[in-house]
């Protein structure tokens, strides 16, 4: 379970809530709200006052490292720091089954970061994250940049996870989205998280 309690950042706040094991909630909002702020705040990538835990235990009793790699955070726009997109993955063959149906050939780990288009960047970001093993999952707009099919493609493996255990926090503008993929729907407005 994760738990955020009393959590601030950048003057917004503050936040509350909790995501069951199993569970996705989607935040929605006007883009400048502080979606994303709420999502590297709870991911301690951004200064921040509060309590946050990962299954009762708080976020202060981890190294920052030790953090992320449970607490899994997919930027809108993900970095890469390496030339080859392989290069970003510390065992290709834990994600390897996904990228086929993620409409990626088999061969895509020997591309050149530089030729990928957005939408692609953005399903390998996620494979990277998924690679690492997260215990939480922190979503900024991952189907922005894809198609129908693929959308559906990438929802069906986080579902997989959710189904898994893992709790997820879903940024999302689409609001059919936020219906199909939560249970739980809050909107980010004034500061404030609102319920619906």
């Amino acid at each position: 379970m994760l738990s955020i309690h009393n959590l601030t950042f950048q003057g917004l706040g503050p936040f509350a809530f909790e995501v069951a094991d199993g569970e996705c909630v989607a935040i929605q909002g006007a883009s400048g709200t502080g979606k994303s702020l709420l999502l590297r705040a709870i991911a301690d990538l951004d200064p921040n006052a509060g309590d946050v835990r990962l299954d009762g235990v708080a976020r202060e009793a981890f190294t920052g490292p030790q953090w992320r790699r449970r607490v899994g955070y997919l930027a809108t726009d993900a970095g890469w720091w390496r030339p080859r997109v392989g290069d970003h993955f510390a065992d290709w063959s834990a994600v390897e089954a996904d990228v086929e149906a993620f409409g990626l050939p088999p061969d895509c780990r020997d591309w050149e970061v530089a030729r990928l288009s957005t939408g692609e960047r953005q399903r390998l970001a996620l494979l990277r994250m998924l690679g690492g093993g997260p215990k939480v999952l922190l979503l900024d707009e991952p189907t922005s940049a894809l198609d129908e099919a693929t959308t559906h493609a990438v929802e069906a493996r986080i579902e997989r996870q959710r189904e898994a255990g893992c709790p997820v926090v879903w940024v999302t503008h689409d609001a059919a989205q936020a219906r199909r993929v939560a249970l739980r729907r809050f909107t980010l407005r004034d500061g404030e998280l609102q319920a619906g």
